[in-house]
């Protein structure tokens, strides 16, 4: 599914009647829907079915209703995967998207996570994903496994601890540091940059004897000079 987001919707409190929702105990806001569209595709969904809907970022994290059924979706072990992908990767959209991988009838409540954010081919006016970037998710997601900066399968005693927070940079650590700084090697080069300086200064302050001089550019020429100690 990839329903239009953050789309208004009624949010009629008869919807929590319906047997699409009734389970969940909140209804999404009126003016996002996506939990609307979420829940409705996973209750038409097959007991056996797998489920996969496109929606943005905020579905992750967002409070009030939304966390409400965020919570009970993973109490029942409902959110199978998590991945993050790039951002302009979608005509009429530039924000980065997030695929949510549902299931029915699972046997435990992890979740993984994969952040794929980084992974495309920037286009003229939107990116791709080429077809190495594909087989990655995929192979990562069958393999089910923590790949460094790239995944993490989540206990759900982690996910409670983030207090049902999906957001993906809480599991998939991708925080490059910087490498250390070689003293010695910036040392040099300082000295050499400021070697090459004063080599330019004495040759404008050459330059400058060789001058031609009026009475209008004596006192510039002075100027200079004073400038760079000539």
């Amino acid at each position: 599914m990839n329903p239009p987001y953050s789309a208004k919707w009624s949010a009629d409190a008869s919807f929590l009647d319906d047997s699409r929702f009734n389970r969940y105990g909140k209804l999404a806001p009126k003016s996002k829907a996506d939990f609307a569209f979420l829940l409705h595709g996973y209750y038409h969904l097959k007991d056996s079915g797998t489920m996969a809907i496109v929606l943005p970022h905020g579905v992750l994290f967002r409070g009030a209703a939304e966390g409400v059924i965020r919570k009970k979706l993973l109490e029942d072990g409902s959110i199978y995967a998590v991945i993050g992908m790039p951002a302009n990767l979608f005509f009429g959209t530039s924000i980065p998207t997030t695929v949510i991988i549902l299931k029915k009838n699972r046997d435990n409540r992890d979740v993984l996570f994969i952040d794929a954010s980084k992974e495309f081919t920037k286009g003229k006016n939107q990116n791709k994903l080429a077809p190495e970037h594909i087989d990655k998710i995929v192979s990562t997601y069958i393999e089910r496994q923590d790949v460094e900066k790239y995944a993490h399968v989540a206990t759900f005693e982690e996910i409670v601890e983030n207090d049902y927070n999906l957001n993906i940079p809480r599991y998939v650590d991708t925080f490059e540091e910087e490498p250390p700084v070689d003293l010695v090697a910036l040392n040099n080069e300082i000295k050499s940059t400021n070697q090459e300086i004063k080599k330019v200064e004495a040759e404008l302050l050459a330059m400058l004897d060789d001058l031609v001089v009026t009475e209008e550019t004596q006192a510039l020429i002075d100027a200079t000079k004073e400038v760079f100690g000539g």
